[in-house]
This record gives structure tokens, sequence and C-alpha cells, in this order.
């Protein structure tokens, strides 16, 4: 079982991702947006979106340095594994608490905006459902586990294990101690994966990254007076046909 849970599971759901962004890629381009709901409601959106966004930033580069980078090479650098801590659950518990206010403004507001309800696909509200739970299961993981209650090392044991599955040496044995409120995290963040290619997630790999550095739009004024516009189509018919005169 805990092959089935800790290995095969998690190199299925990576497949998934990989066969998935491909399959969309090739049939659905035109799907390949945020598919912004904007125009119909901008009051919530306005507030939640960046929210939400900067939450996730600071989520997503919390559990990169947690997962991948190993204990030994933070302590080389001269960062003890007190202020690791500190300051991993600190900073988690504020970007997490920007995205849950984030994430809850911007579900609300797919029911409150009756126009944004309309719209709202049933993939939409799939994706809503795992954001909250996998949020959720976060913020109890940093605020429930570590900040309040008695703590938890994850990098020795779940970090292991993660970065383990992509040097192809998975260790199951790894999980079996975590606790519970851990292991459905870190499942949870697998099957997320999995659901990522079919969901508007995708416009995470469009990014306007080009705008950062493209050249400037130069706009020149006009000198002199103002030209003469071009002749109307009627008139240059006009122009075109032969002058009859005479009587008949």
């Amino acid at each position: 079982m805990n092959t089935l849970v800790w290995i095969v599971l998690p190199y299925l759901c990576l497949a998934v991702f990989i066969a998935g962004h491909v399959w969309r890629w090739r049939r659905d381009q035109f799907g390949w947006t945020t598919h912004t709901s904007q125009l119909l409601e901008n009051r919530l959106l306005r507030l939640g979106s960046p929210l939400f966004h900067l939450g996730a930033f600071g989520v997503i580069g919390g559990h990169a340095m947690g997962l991948l980078v190993p204990s030994w090479l933070t302590e080389a650098v001269g960062i003890s594994e007190h202020l690791y801590h500190v300051t991993a659950v600190w900073g988690g518990t504020i970007t997490g608490v920007a995205l849950v206010t984030g994430l809850v403004l911007l579900i609300a507001r797919r029911f409150v905006s009756g126009r944004v309800r309309r719209v709202t696909t049933t993939m939409d509200k799939v994706l809503y459902a795992a954001l909250a739970a996998m949020v959720t299961l976060g913020m109890v993981s940093t605020v429930g586990v570590n900040l309040l209650g008695d703590g938890y090392d994850y990098r020795e044991t779940i970090a292991v294990w993660f970065r383990g599955i992509f040097w192809l040496r998975p260790e199951p044995a790894l999980m079996t101690g975590a606790p519970l409120v851990y292991q459905l995290h870190a499942l949870g963040g697998f099957l997320f994966l999995a659901l990522w290619p079919f969901t508007r997630l995708v416009h995470v790999w469009s990014a306007p990254l080009a705008y950062l550095w493209r050249p400037y739009v130069v706009y020149r004024g006009r000198r002199g007076g103002v030209p003469t516009p071009p002749p109307a189509p009627a008139e240059v018919r006009d122009r075109a046909l032969p002058v009859v005169t005479g009587r008949r």
C-alpha cells in the first residue's frame, strides 16, 4: 500500500501533468487563457486577485525553499535551524493569510455576482474546491502544527521523500511517520498537479514576461499642418467617369 500511495501515485500524477499540457496545447490553444471575467465584475476582483497571486507566489516560494533546499545547505550558508523555522512559520502564515483572503474573495464573487456565476464552468468549481482543500491543509500544517502546536520537522522526512521522487529514488518509509495533515497535503499537491492542465491554470505558462524587456513604444508628433485626407471612394469613381455633354 505504501508503494502505491507514495511512489506509484506521485509518478502517475506527474505523467498526467506533462501529457495533459501537451494534449491541451495541441487540442485547445484557444482555451489556453485565464478566461477572465473582469468585465463582468471588477470590485471584488480588484482586491481578491492581487492578494491571491501575491500569496500564491509567497507560498510557492516557501514550498520550494523547504522541499528542494536541504537543511545542511541552509546551515552551510549560516542559517540556523531555529532561524529557518521561525522565518518559514511566520512567512508561511503571512503569505497563507493573504492567499486565503484572496481565494475567499474570488470564490465569493462567483456567488455574489450573477453574471460571473453564469459563466463559471464545472471545471472552475472543481478548481476552486481543490484550491480550498489545499490551502486549508496547508494552513493547518503551518499554523495548527508548527505555530500553535508542537511543530514538525518536515525537512528531514517529507522533503527528502519529495526530492527522491525526482532523483528516481523515492523512500516511502519516510512518509509513514508523518502527521496525517502533512500526508494529505502531500498527496493533495500531486493530485492538484494532475488537475492543473485541464483548468485555467495553464495560463501560468503564458505569462507575458516579454513585456519586461521589450522595447518601448515610441510616439512621435506630426509637424506641420493637418494633412489633406484622402478622397472618398465615390469621389475617385466620379473622377474616372467620362463627362458627357450635348443634347440627345
